[in-house]
Protein backbone atom coordinates (compact mmCIF):
# COMPACT_ATOMS: atom_id res chain seq x y z
CA UNK A 1 0.00 0.00 0.00
CA UNK A 2 2.83 2.37 0.90
CA UNK A 3 4.53 1.65 -2.43
CA UNK A 4 1.32 2.43 -4.32
CA UNK A 5 0.93 5.79 -2.58
CA UNK A 6 4.58 6.68 -3.22
CA UNK A 7 4.19 5.76 -6.88
CA UNK A 8 1.13 8.01 -7.24
CA UNK A 9 2.91 10.90 -5.55
CA UNK A 10 5.85 10.50 -7.88
CA UNK A 11 3.55 10.45 -10.87
CA UNK A 12 1.97 13.81 -9.93
CA UNK A 13 3.42 16.67 -11.98
CA UNK A 14 5.82 18.96 -10.15
CA UNK A 15 4.70 22.55 -9.73
CA UNK A 16 8.18 23.96 -9.14
CA UNK A 17 8.33 25.41 -12.65
CA UNK A 18 4.96 27.12 -12.23
CA UNK A 19 5.97 28.58 -8.87
CA UNK A 20 9.33 29.73 -10.27
CA UNK A 21 7.61 31.39 -13.25
CA UNK A 22 5.10 33.08 -10.94
CA UNK A 23 7.91 34.37 -8.70
CA UNK A 24 9.78 35.75 -11.74
CA UNK A 25 6.64 37.53 -12.98
CA UNK A 26 5.99 39.07 -9.55
CA UNK A 27 9.61 40.19 -9.25
CA UNK A 28 9.55 41.70 -12.76
CA UNK A 29 6.31 43.55 -11.97
CA UNK A 30 7.87 44.87 -8.72
CA UNK A 31 10.98 46.11 -10.50
CA UNK A 32 8.89 47.74 -13.23
CA UNK A 33 6.71 49.47 -10.60
CA UNK A 34 9.76 50.77 -8.70
CA UNK A 35 11.10 52.29 -11.91
CA UNK A 36 8.16 54.71 -11.94
CA UNK A 37 8.95 56.06 -8.44
CA UNK A 38 11.24 59.08 -8.15
CA UNK A 39 13.14 58.53 -4.91
CA UNK A 40 15.07 61.80 -5.33
CA UNK A 41 11.89 63.90 -5.45
CA UNK A 42 12.12 64.78 -1.73
CA UNK A 43 14.35 67.79 -1.05
CA UNK A 44 15.47 69.45 2.17
CA UNK A 45 12.28 71.53 2.31
CA UNK A 46 10.16 68.41 2.15
CA UNK A 47 12.10 66.80 4.97
CA UNK A 48 11.61 69.89 7.15
CA UNK A 49 7.87 69.82 6.48
CA UNK A 50 7.78 66.12 7.34
CA UNK A 51 9.56 66.86 10.60
CA UNK A 52 7.03 69.59 11.45
CA UNK A 53 4.16 67.21 10.71
CA UNK A 54 5.56 64.55 13.04
CA UNK A 55 6.30 67.16 15.73
CA UNK A 56 2.77 68.56 15.44
CA UNK A 57 1.20 65.13 15.75
CA UNK A 58 3.33 64.37 18.81
CA UNK A 59 2.40 67.74 20.35
CA UNK A 60 -1.37 67.99 19.65
CA UNK A 61 -3.51 71.02 20.41
CA UNK A 62 -5.15 69.88 23.66
CA UNK A 63 -7.57 72.82 23.67
CA UNK A 64 -9.03 71.62 20.38
CA UNK A 65 -8.98 67.99 21.48
CA UNK A 66 -11.00 68.69 24.64
CA UNK A 67 -13.23 71.34 23.09
CA UNK A 68 -16.89 70.29 23.45
CA UNK A 69 -18.34 73.01 21.20
CA UNK A 70 -19.37 72.49 17.59
CA UNK A 71 -15.80 73.37 16.58
CA UNK A 72 -14.16 70.74 18.76
CA UNK A 73 -12.94 67.27 17.92
CA UNK A 74 -15.69 65.49 19.85
CA UNK A 75 -18.50 67.19 17.96
CA UNK A 76 -16.78 66.66 14.61
CA UNK A 77 -16.29 62.96 15.39
CA UNK A 78 -19.94 62.68 16.39
CA UNK A 79 -20.96 64.28 13.10
CA UNK A 80 -18.75 61.83 11.23
CA UNK A 81 -20.34 58.88 13.06
CA UNK A 82 -23.83 60.17 12.20
CA UNK A 83 -22.93 60.51 8.51
CA UNK A 84 -21.53 56.98 8.40
CA UNK A 85 -24.42 55.50 10.41
CA UNK A 86 -27.23 57.12 8.43
CA UNK A 87 -25.49 56.40 5.13
CA UNK A 88 -25.08 52.74 6.11
CA UNK A 89 -28.71 52.36 7.21
CA UNK A 90 -30.14 53.97 4.08
CA UNK A 91 -27.73 52.04 1.87
CA UNK A 92 -28.59 48.73 3.57
CA UNK A 93 -32.33 49.33 3.17
CA UNK A 94 -31.96 50.21 -0.51
CA UNK A 95 -29.68 47.20 -1.04
CA UNK A 96 -32.37 44.68 -0.02
CA UNK A 97 -34.61 45.05 -3.13
CA UNK A 98 -31.53 45.48 -5.32
CA UNK A 99 -30.09 42.23 -3.96
CA UNK A 100 -33.28 40.27 -4.63
CA UNK A 101 -33.36 41.66 -8.17
CA UNK A 102 -29.75 40.49 -8.59
CA UNK A 103 -30.40 36.93 -7.36
CA UNK A 104 -30.56 34.42 -10.26
CA UNK A 105 -32.82 32.11 -8.25
CA UNK A 106 -35.39 34.84 -7.69
CA UNK A 107 -35.73 36.81 -10.95
CA UNK A 108 -35.33 36.02 -14.67
CA UNK A 109 -31.88 36.20 -16.20
CA UNK A 110 -32.34 39.52 -18.07
CA UNK A 111 -33.44 41.24 -14.85
CA UNK A 112 -30.53 40.13 -12.71
CA UNK A 113 -28.02 40.81 -15.49
CA UNK A 114 -29.36 44.36 -15.80
CA UNK A 115 -29.20 44.91 -12.03
CA UNK A 116 -25.71 43.47 -11.81
CA UNK A 117 -24.57 45.90 -14.52
CA UNK A 118 -26.21 48.73 -12.58
CA UNK A 119 -24.36 47.75 -9.39
CA UNK A 120 -21.05 47.40 -11.26
CA UNK A 121 -21.47 50.97 -12.51
CA UNK A 122 -22.09 52.18 -8.95
CA UNK A 123 -19.02 50.32 -7.65
CA UNK A 124 -16.81 51.67 -10.45
CA UNK A 125 -17.15 55.36 -9.53
CA UNK A 126 -15.04 56.39 -6.48
CA UNK A 127 -16.72 57.77 -3.37
CA UNK A 128 -14.92 61.11 -3.76
CA UNK A 129 -16.53 61.61 -7.18
CA UNK A 130 -19.98 60.97 -5.70
CA UNK A 131 -19.12 63.36 -2.88
CA UNK A 132 -18.22 66.14 -5.31
CA UNK A 133 -21.41 65.51 -7.27
CA UNK A 134 -23.67 65.65 -4.20
CA UNK A 135 -21.88 68.72 -2.85
CA UNK A 136 -22.70 70.45 -6.15
CA UNK A 137 -26.34 69.33 -5.95
CA UNK A 138 -27.16 69.74 -2.25
CA UNK A 139 -24.39 72.10 -1.19
CA UNK A 140 -21.56 71.35 1.25
CA UNK A 141 -22.49 69.73 4.53
CA UNK A 142 -23.38 66.43 6.22
CA UNK A 143 -26.38 65.75 3.96
CA UNK A 144 -24.10 65.38 0.94
CA UNK A 145 -22.00 62.93 2.95
CA UNK A 146 -25.04 60.85 3.92
CA UNK A 147 -26.21 60.66 0.30
CA UNK A 148 -22.74 59.63 -0.84
CA UNK A 149 -22.43 56.94 1.83
CA UNK A 150 -25.88 55.58 0.95
CA UNK A 151 -25.09 55.27 -2.74
CA UNK A 152 -21.62 53.78 -2.33
CA UNK A 153 -22.92 51.28 0.23
CA UNK A 154 -25.34 49.81 -2.29
CA UNK A 155 -22.50 48.63 -4.51
CA UNK A 156 -20.88 46.38 -1.89
CA UNK A 157 -23.75 45.53 0.44
CA UNK A 158 -26.14 44.36 -2.29
CA UNK A 159 -23.45 42.11 -3.74
CA UNK A 160 -22.88 40.44 -0.37
CA UNK A 161 -26.63 40.23 0.25
CA UNK A 162 -27.01 38.25 -2.97
CA UNK A 163 -24.56 35.60 -1.73
CA UNK A 164 -26.64 35.20 1.43
CA UNK A 165 -29.90 34.97 -0.53
CA UNK A 166 -28.46 32.29 -2.80
CA UNK A 167 -27.49 30.20 0.26
CA UNK A 168 -31.05 30.04 1.63
CA UNK A 169 -32.14 26.53 2.63
CA UNK A 170 -34.90 25.88 0.10
CA UNK A 171 -35.91 22.70 1.94
CA UNK A 172 -37.40 24.78 4.75
CA UNK A 173 -39.60 26.66 2.28
CA UNK A 174 -40.68 23.43 0.62
CA UNK A 175 -41.62 21.97 4.01
CA UNK A 176 -43.62 25.07 4.89
CA UNK A 177 -45.30 24.93 1.49
CA UNK A 178 -46.36 21.33 2.12
CA UNK A 179 -47.83 22.44 5.46
CA UNK A 180 -50.03 24.96 3.66
CA UNK A 181 -48.24 28.10 4.85
CA UNK A 182 -49.04 31.34 3.09
CA UNK A 183 -46.47 33.43 1.23
CA UNK A 184 -46.29 35.91 4.10
CA UNK A 185 -45.70 33.10 6.60
CA UNK A 186 -42.92 31.64 4.44
CA UNK A 187 -41.24 35.05 4.23
CA UNK A 188 -41.76 35.78 7.93
CA UNK A 189 -40.73 32.41 9.37
CA UNK A 190 -38.74 30.79 6.55
CA UNK A 191 -36.74 33.48 4.76
CA UNK A 192 -36.20 36.36 7.20
CA UNK A 193 -34.70 34.20 10.03
CA UNK A 194 -32.14 32.85 7.55
CA UNK A 195 -31.19 36.31 6.30
CA UNK A 196 -31.35 38.63 9.30
CA UNK A 197 -28.13 37.56 11.06
CA UNK A 198 -25.94 37.65 7.94
CA UNK A 199 -27.57 40.85 6.68
CA UNK A 200 -26.89 42.54 10.02
CA UNK A 201 -23.28 41.32 10.06
CA UNK A 202 -22.69 42.69 6.55
CA UNK A 203 -24.27 46.02 7.51
CA UNK A 204 -22.02 46.36 10.57
CA UNK A 205 -18.99 45.60 8.42
CA UNK A 206 -20.04 48.26 5.93
CA UNK A 207 -20.54 50.80 8.74
CA UNK A 208 -16.93 50.18 9.76
CA UNK A 209 -15.83 50.98 6.20
CA UNK A 210 -18.14 54.00 5.89
CA UNK A 211 -16.69 55.52 9.04
CA UNK A 212 -13.31 55.74 7.32
CA UNK A 213 -14.81 56.92 4.04
CA UNK A 214 -16.80 59.64 5.82
CA UNK A 215 -13.51 61.11 7.02
CA UNK A 216 -12.20 61.29 3.46
CA UNK A 217 -15.46 62.79 2.17
CA UNK A 218 -14.98 65.73 4.49
CA UNK A 219 -12.03 66.72 2.32
CA UNK A 220 -14.45 67.65 -0.49
CA UNK A 221 -16.86 69.49 1.82
CA UNK A 222 -19.29 66.61 2.51
CA UNK A 223 -19.32 67.20 6.27
CA UNK A 224 -17.58 65.40 9.08
CA UNK A 225 -14.11 65.82 10.50
CA UNK A 226 -12.38 65.75 7.11
CA UNK A 227 -13.02 69.43 6.37
CA UNK A 228 -11.29 70.80 9.52
CA UNK A 229 -8.49 68.30 8.88
CA UNK A 230 -7.76 69.59 5.37
CA UNK A 231 -8.10 73.22 6.53
CA UNK A 232 -5.58 72.62 9.31
CA UNK A 233 -3.19 70.93 6.88
CA UNK A 234 -3.49 73.73 4.31
CA UNK A 235 -2.73 76.34 6.97
CA UNK A 236 0.19 74.28 8.38
CA UNK A 237 -1.38 73.98 11.84
CA UNK A 238 0.13 70.59 12.49
CA UNK A 239 -0.71 70.55 16.19
CA UNK A 240 -4.40 70.73 15.24
CA UNK A 241 -3.84 67.98 12.71
CA UNK A 242 -2.39 65.90 15.53
CA UNK A 243 -5.47 66.49 17.70
CA UNK A 244 -7.84 65.45 14.91
CA UNK A 245 -5.80 62.35 14.06
CA UNK A 246 -5.70 61.25 17.69
CA UNK A 247 -9.48 61.53 17.88
CA UNK A 248 -9.87 59.56 14.65
CA UNK A 249 -7.53 56.80 15.77
CA UNK A 250 -9.32 56.36 19.11
CA UNK A 251 -12.74 56.40 17.44
CA UNK A 252 -11.82 53.85 14.77
CA UNK A 253 -10.23 51.54 17.35
CA UNK A 254 -13.37 51.64 19.51
CA UNK A 255 -15.67 51.01 16.56
CA UNK A 256 -13.39 48.22 15.32
CA UNK A 257 -13.54 46.37 18.64
CA UNK A 258 -17.30 46.78 19.03
CA UNK A 259 -18.12 45.82 15.43
CA UNK A 260 -15.89 42.72 15.55
CA UNK A 261 -17.59 41.52 18.72
CA UNK A 262 -21.08 42.13 17.34
CA UNK A 263 -20.30 40.40 14.04
CA UNK A 264 -18.73 37.49 15.88
CA UNK A 265 -21.85 37.00 18.00
CA UNK A 266 -24.12 37.23 14.97
CA UNK A 267 -22.13 34.70 12.96
CA UNK A 268 -21.75 32.23 15.81
CA UNK A 269 -25.35 32.70 16.91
Amino acid sequence: MHDVISTKLNEEPSKKKQYALLAILILAALIWSLSAIQFNATDDGGLKIAGKIVLGILQPDMDLLWNFTDQGVFYLLFETICIAFLGTIFGAILSIPVAFLMAPSVVPKPVYLLMRFFVIVIRTIPALVYGLMFVRVTGPGPFAGVMTMSLTSIGMVSKLYVDVIEDIDVGILEAMDSMGCTTFEKIRFGIIPQLIANFTSITIYRFDMNLRDATILGLVGAGGIGSPLIFAMNSYRWNQVGSILIGLIVLILIVEVISNRLRGKLVKG
